[in-house]
């Protein structure tokens, strides 16, 4: 299972460095998305991709990320 850890950027139009100093990681998905049969909505069984974590540094993220 592949992660991928990241910054978020600054937001251009705002002047503000908020939720910008963490680290995100978050998972790769595992199969591709696919049309709902009734409704038509995209969707998958992958739930890994609905998680995303916060760490205050990079080596924490990785910390986790090895485990």
């Amino acid at each position: 299972m592949s992660a991928r850890i990241y910054q978020r950027p600054k937001n251009a139009m705002q002047s503000g460095k908020a939720r910008t100093s963490d680290w995100i990681l978050e998972f790769e998905p595992a199969e591709a998305k696919r049309p709902d049969p009734l409704m038509g909505w995209a969707g998958s069984g992958d739930t890994q991709a609905q998680v995303v974590l916060a760490f205050a540094s990079q080596d924490e993220a990785q910390a986790y990320a090895d485990r």
